[in-house]
C-alpha cells in the first residue's frame, strides 16, 4: 500500500495532479528554498494555465538517434515553446522573471513554431507545392460532391434510393440504396446498413477517387520532407530541447501548486531544518468538516492515548500527512504559523501486515517493520495501535525497550495505543510527550480534542454502551475488570481533570495579561501624545517670546515717541498670546489622596472650607486651600506566601529498575512529593524482585515518610512482589 493511501491523502493529491499539464512525480529536484520563493512569487502573478502536453522523453531519445518525428510529436514541442513565449510577454519581474529570461529560445525553433496553426495543423503557406496540392484536393472533392448530387437527382435511380443523403463510409462518400440497384447503376458496395440496405460508391467516381488518393500521397510526401527538416533542426538543438522540457516540468510543478492552493484556499509550509512539528489549525484533507488540530510535537516520542473512536489514528495520520505535504511543498489547510520539520523519510506503520500472500502474523509483521528502523536515521515514524497482535502487557515492556533504543538514533516516533501501561512506563522520560484524546462525559461522546501532558482514559465501557452493547453485559465487565484497575483509571482521570483546570487557569491568566498589555500600550500612547503637545507648546512659546523681544528692541531704537509706543503695545500683545489657559482643577472629594505640606493622606470628611485628612493613623483638620491632589498611597504589602509549583508531568507510576539504592531513594522522594502536590492518594512503585536489596531499601524509606499512610505488595496483574502500592 502506498504512503498516500496509508495517510488517506490519495484523493487530495489526485486533485492536485489534475492541475498538471502532464503527469509527473510530486517530488521536485533542486533547492526547496528556491522552489518556495518562486511559488510564493508566482502566487501574486496572473497567468493562464499551460496547455496539456504529452511526455516527450521517448521523442527526445528518438532525436538523439537521428530519428524523424511526426508532425503531431513536433507540435507537442511547439506548444511548450509557445507557452514560454506567452510567459515572457507578460513582463514578469522578480526572481520568476529572472528565471524566465534565462530561457532564450533560438530563432530556428521560433521559425518552426510558425509552421503550425492553433490546432496543430501544418499551415499551407509553409510550402508552395503544399498550397497547390491542397487547392487541387479541394477542387477534386467539389467535383465528387457535384457528381453525387447529380446521381441523387437522377430519375432512373430514384426508386432505389433509401434517402437523399451522402454518407461517409470508411472515409469514402457513398449512397444508401436498395437491392437491385445494379440494373441502373454500376457501383462498388462498401458496406451494409442495419436495415439490409447497401452503401455503394458509383464507378463514375473511381477516377476522381484515384486522383484524390494521388494528391493525398503527394501531400504526405511533402509532410515527410518537412518532418525530416524539422527533426534535423531539433537534433541540432537537442540539448536546448532537453533543457526546455525540464524547465516546462519545473514551471508545471509551480503553476499546478499555485492554482491548486488558490482554488482550495490552502497555504504553503516550508519545512524547517530541525525536527519540530507544531500544528496550528491543521485540517486533514480526507475529512469534510474536520475539527482543526493544534499540537506541539518537539520531543522525540509522542504517545497518543485516550477514548476509543476519539480521533487518535486521525491525529497520527495528520502529523504524518502534514510532514509529507510540506516535504513536497504541497499546500495544506492550516494556519501559516504551522511548523514542520524536514525528514529524509516518513514511515507509517499503520495497516495490519497479516494476509494470505505474505504468510505472516500481525505481530511478526510488526516486528519485521520495527527491525528495519534500526538501519535508518533522520526519519519520522508513525505507529498505530503499537501492541497490535499480541499480549498488551508483554508488548508494553518489549516496545519500551525498543523505543528506548530508537530514541538514541536520529528518529522521531508518534504512537497510538489503547493501553496505559506503555505510556506509564515511558512517561518519566524527558523526551517523551503524552497526548490524550478527550471525552465529554455529560454527553457521552468523544470531543475529538487532544490534551497534552497526560495519559487518557479509554472509556471502553462507555463506548460499548454508545454502540449498543446491553447495559447488563457492560456492568458485568466492569465488575470483572477489578477494583485495582478502576482505582488506577480514576487516578489517571483525576490527572486529566487537574490538567484541564490548569489549562483553564492558564488561559484566564493569559487573557488578563493581554488586557494589561493593551492598557499599558494605551498609557504609553497617551504619554507620548502629551509629550508631543508639550514640545509643541514650548516651541510656540519660544517663538512668541522671541517676537516680543524683537518688538521691544525696535521700541528702544525708535526715535519718535509714537513709534516706540506702537512697538511696546505690539510686544504686550505678543506676551498676552503666550498666556496658557489653565483648566480649573476638579474639586476635592472624600476619598481623594492629597498632599498637605510634607505629608500625604486621604480625605475622610469635608466641611465648608476645611477638610479632615488621615495621615499615618492620625486625623488632621486643615484648610482645603492648603491641600494638593496627589497619587494614591501604595497598598500595604500582604504577608509573603510561599507557593510551590505543581509538577509539569503527572504520573502515578515510578520505575526504579536498574538504579542504585541512593538514586532510587532520591527518585522515590521526588516522586512522592510530586504525587502529593498533584493530589494523588495512591501510587505504584516498580522496584523488581532481584536480590531484594532495592525493595527492602524502598520499603524502609516508605516507613519513615511522614505522608505515607500504608503500603503493600501490588496485585499480580500490576507487578506482584516486584512492585509496591503506596497510599498517601
Amino acid at each position: 500500500m502506498s504512503i498516500e493511501k496509508k495517510l488517506d491523502i490519495q484523493d487530495f493529491l489526485n486533485e492536485l495532479r489534475e492541475f498538471f499539464a502532464r503527469e509527473k512525480d510530486l517530488a521536485m529536484e533542486g533547492d526547496i528554498h528556491i522552489h518556495h520563493r518562486l511559488i510564493q512569487e508566482l502566487g501574486t502573478i496572473s497567468f493562464k494555465a499551460p496547455p496539456k502536453v504529452q511526455d516527450l522523453s521517448i521523442q527526445l531519445v528518438h532525436l538523439s538517434k537521428q530519428g524523424t518525428l511526426t508532425l503531431a510529436e513536433i507540435f507537442e514541442f511547439v506548444k511548450i515553446v509557445r507557452y514560454f513565449g506567452y510567459l515572457k510577454s507578460l513582463g514578469i519581474e522578480g526572481e520568476v522573471g529572472e528565471w524566465l529570461s534565462s530561457i532564450q529560445i533560438p530563432d530556428d525553433i521560433w521559425q518552426i513554431e510558425r509552421y503550425f496553426d492553433e490546432k496543430g495543423n501544418l499551415k499551407s503557406e509553409v510550402d508552395e507545392r503544399l498550397l497547390a496540392l491542397e487547392n487541387a484536393l479541394a477542387h477534386n472533392k467539389e467535383q465528387i460532391r457535384h457528381r453525387l448530387q447529380a446521381l441523387l437527382n437522377s430519375k432512373k435511380l430514384q426508386s432505389y434510393l433509401v434517402d437523399r443523403q451522402i454518407h461517409y463510409i470508411s472515409g469514402e462518400e457513398a449512397l444508401l440504396v436498395r437491392g437491385g440497384f445494379n440494373h441502373v447503376l454500376r457501383a462498388t458496395v462498401v458496406g451494409r446498413s442495419s436495415g439490409g440496405f447497401f452503401y455503394v460508391v458509383p464507378e463514375d467516381l473511381r477516377k476522381l477517387k484515384e486522383k484524390e488518393a494521388e494528391i493525398l500521397s503527394q501531400i504526405e510526401e511533402i509532410h515527410y520532407e518537412i518532418q525530416k527538416r524539422i527533426s534535423s533542426i531539433f537534433t541540432r538543438w537537442l540539448k536546448f530541447l532537453k533543457f526546455l522540457d525540464r524547465s516546462f516540468d519545473r514551471f508545471d510543478h509551480y503553476q499546478a501548486r499555485v492554482r491548486f492552493a488558490k482554488a482550495k484556499e490552502l497555504v504553503f509550509i516550508l519545512p524547517s531544518e530541525d525536527d519540530r512539528i507544531i500544528l496550528r489549525s491543521f485540517a486533514h484533507p480526507a475529512i469534510d468538516n474536520p475539527k482543526p488540530i493544534d499540537l506541539d510535537f518537539d520531543k522525540k516520542v509522542l504517545i497518543i492515548t485516550g477514548v476509543n473512536a476519539g480521533g487518535k489514528t486521525m491525529l497520527l495520520k495528520s502529523i504524518l500527512a502534514a510532514t509529507y505535504l510540506a516535504k513536497y511543498l504541497i499546500p495544506m489547510r492550516c494556519d501559516p504559523k504551522t511548523r514542520v520539520g524536514r525528514f529524509k523519510e516518513i514511515v507509517p506503520i499503520i495497516e495490519d501486515p497479516q494476509n494470505v500472500k505474505n504468510d505472516i502474523s500481525t505481530f511478526a509483521g510488526r516486528m519485521l517493520e520495527f527491525s528495519r528502523l534500526f538501519q535508518k536515521n533522520h526519519i519520522l515514524v508513525g505507529v498505530d495501535e503499537i501492541e497490535l497482535g499480541t499480549d498488551s502487557d508483554e508488548a508494553a515492556t518489549l516496545f519500551k525497550v525498543i523505543i528506548e533504543e530508537l530514541m538514541k538514533k536520529d528518529i522521531k516516533i508518534a504512537i497510538t495505543t489503547h493501553h496505559k501501561r506503555l505510556a506509564s512506563l515511558m512517561a518519566a522520560y524527558e523526551d517523551v510527550e503524552l497526548v490524550a484524546a478527550m471525552y465529554d462525559e455529560e454527553r457521552g461522546v468523544p470531543t475529538y480534542e487532544f490534551l497534552q501532558g497526560i495519559i487518557g482514559k479509554s472509556y471502553a465501557f462507555e463506548t460499548a454502551r454508545r454502540y449498543g452493547i446491553p447495559l447488563a453485559i457492560v456492568k458485568r465487565a466492569k465488575e470483572e475488570y477489578g477494583e485495582d484497575q478502576a482505582r488506577l483509571s480514576e487516578l489517571i482521570e483525576r490527572g486529566s481533570e487537574l490538567e484541564r483546570e490548569l489549562r483553564r487557569k492558564k488561559e484566564q491568566v493569559e487573557l488578563e495579561l493581554s488586557k494589561a498589555t493593551k492598557e499599558r500600550m494605551l498609557l504609553e500612547d497617551e504619554r507620548h501624545r502629551f509629550h508631543e503637545e508639550l514640545r509643541s507648546e514650548k516651541a510656540k512659546l519660544q517663538k512668541i517670546y522671541q517676537e516680543a523681544v524683537e518688538e521691544a528692541k525696535k521700541a528702544l531704537k525708535a526715535k519718535e515717541e509714537k513709534e516706540a509706543h506702537r512697538h511696546l503695545t505690539k510686544a504686550g500683545q505678543k506676551v498676552k498670546e503666550a498666556k496658557i489657559k489653565e483648566k480649573k482643577p476638579e474639586p476635592l472629594q472624600v476619598g481623594d489622596t492629597v498632599k498637605y505640606r510634607k505629608n500625604r493622606g486621604v480625605i475622610t470628611a469635608i466641611r465648608g472650607k476645611e477638610a479632615t485628612i488621615e495621615v499615618e493613623g492620625m486625623k488632621l483638620r486643615v484648610p482645603l486651600s492648603e491641600l494638593r491632589r496627589s497619587q494614591p498611597l501604595p497598598k500595604k504589602k500582604s504577608k509573603s506566601k510561599v507557593s510551590v509549583a505543581k509538577p509539569t508531568k503527572l504520573s502515578v507510576k515510578l520505575d526504579l529498575h536498574g538504579l542504585r539504592v541512593d538514586e532510587a531513594l532520591e527518585k522515590t522522594d521526588k516522586f512522592l512529593s510530586d504525587a502529593l502536590m498533584a493530589g494523588f492518594d495512591e501510587v505504584l512503585i516498580y522496584h523488581g524482585v532481584g536480590s531484594g536489596i532495592l525493595a527492602k531499601a524502598v520499603r524502609g524509606f516508605l516507613k519513615t515518610h511522614p505522608k505515607v499512610k500504608r503500603f503493600s505488595d501490588a496485585p499480580p496483574q500490576m507487578g506482584g512482589f516486584g512492585a509496591t502500592v503506596v497510599e498517601l
